[in-house]
């Protein structure tokens, strides 16, 4: 450890401080939180792919594996933020240094107002052909709602979520058993798989489909009355909502042609349920990325977290269709970057968990912690451009070498 001397955290939003025991919330709160939280349309494009490469059989071993890979790593961020009651930015300084996390921080920001201009452009385009109005104006409308529910943090985005989880998953579900149906069947759909791609491979992509968003779980249950309650919810909604999207994805594809349970129930008809299904579903996640940016920036700026919530949804929404045409490759690379920034928090506090106890909440020991930095290059280096093996797992275990490999250099 650094001899530099102590930095208190500064930071007088109550988001940015440990939160009581008495704003804690129970299960069924967190539960709809969580499952919302993993209800993204654009998980649908990787159960598009899954189902066009995958047989029946391969499909579902790949999302059973994958969410047990899924589900260790939020589950056990999702006990941390819960043991510590902060969030995710703030054990960032302590695993990273007070200047440091901001290198963390900046990542995660980029890439979840990323995600959220690219929510409100998928709602806004299709929802603009069928209504016939300009993307434009309906994607500022879906901007200001998804704004609004982050600001109001964890009680906007819990409202959101008791509204919109019941109805994706009984209109979703509803769509995609009447879609089987007329497909032949489960069997039937997957027969027309092309089986381009491995086991293996299938894995790794249910991984990667929300591992960045999944490192943000903290900022979310620290929230969680017990810590019991934290991991439960957050393993539980990774397995539900993510198998949901991948299966509306899968059975989306075979039956349209297209990987959005939107389009399947446009063909069947239900125009006013699509609609709301859509807009549902994105928001549902895109208020969480934005509540998660504001965390963030307000770590790097030092401002309070509502005022850096409304600039990213403004920037957010102003900048959607170009985010969403010129921005999904970048974000790719970033979900391959994200993984280490959890691993090492992960590490960090089994080594050092004392550091992490409400008490030293808010007090940092180091301003820069260095193993911790060349862990997210090292891991980030490693997750993107080694061909072989599942990408976020290869860029976790390469970030915790690193740091511990500093570690004991350090030490000597």
């Amino acid at each position: 450890m650094s001899n530099q001397t102590k930095h208190q955290r500064a930071d007088s939003d109550f988001a940015f401080e440990a939160v009581p025991q008495k704003a804690r919330k129970g299960f069924w709160p967190m539960f709809f939180i969580m499952l919302g939280f993993t209800f993204f349309s654009a998980s649908m494009s990787v159960g598009a792919q899954l189902g066009n490469g995958l047989d029946l059989t391969g499909f579902i071993l790949a999302i059973l594996l994958g969410g047990v890979i899924l589900g260790a790593y939020t589950g056990v961020l999702g006990y941390i933020g819960s043991e510590s009651g902060i969030s995710l930015d703030l054990l960032e300084q302590t695993s990273f240094g007070s200047k440091g996390s901001y290198i963390a921080s900046a990542m995660i920001s980029f890439t979840q107002i990323g995600w959220f201009g690219v929510g409100i452009a998928m709602f806004a385009n299709p929802a603009a052909e069928v209504l016939g109005i300009n993307p434009m104006i309906l994607a500022i409308i879906a901007g200001i709602c998804m704004t609004s529910s982050a600001y109001f943090g964890i009680k906007g985005m819990e409202i959101v979520s008791y509204v919109s989880v019941p109805l994706i998953a009984v209109l979703g579900v509803y769509s995609m058993v009447t879609a089987s149906a007329a497909g032949g069947g489960l069997q039937a759909i997957f027969a027309k798989s092309a089986g381009g791609i491995s086991l293996f491979t299938g894995i790794g992509m249910v991984v990667g489909s929300f591992v960045s968003g999944g490192t943000a779980t903290p900022n979310f249950t620290r929230f969680a009355k017990r810590n019991k309650t934290a991991i439960i919810t957050t393993v539980i909604a990774f397995f539900i909502g993510n198998t949901l999207m991948f299966a509306f994805g899968a059975v989306g594809g075979a039956f349209t042609g297209k990987d959005d349970i939107f389009y399947v129930m446009m063909a069947q008809g239900l125009t006013v349920p699509a609609l709301i299904v859509l807009g549902a579903n994105i928001w549902t996640t895109a208020d969480n990325g934005l509540y998660t940016t504001g965390l963030g920036l307000s770590n790097i700026t030092k401002f309070r977290k509502k005022p850096m919530v409304l600039l990213s949804g403004v920037l957010g929404t102003l900048c959607s269709f170009w985010l969403y045409n010129n921005f999904v490759g970048w974000l790719s690379f970033l979900n391959a970057t994200l993984p280490p920034v959890g691993a090492i928090i992960m590490f960090d506090f089994f080594t050092r968990r004392n550091k992490y106890l409400p008490e030293h909440a808010m007090e940092v020991d180091e301003v820069v912690n260095w193993g911790a930095v060349i862990g997210i290059i090292g891991g980030a280096l490693v997750g993107n451009f080694v061909p072989w093996g599942i990408a976020s797992i290869n860029a976790m275990v390469v970030a915790c070498l690193c740091y511990w490999a500093y570690s004991k250099i350090a030490k000597k």
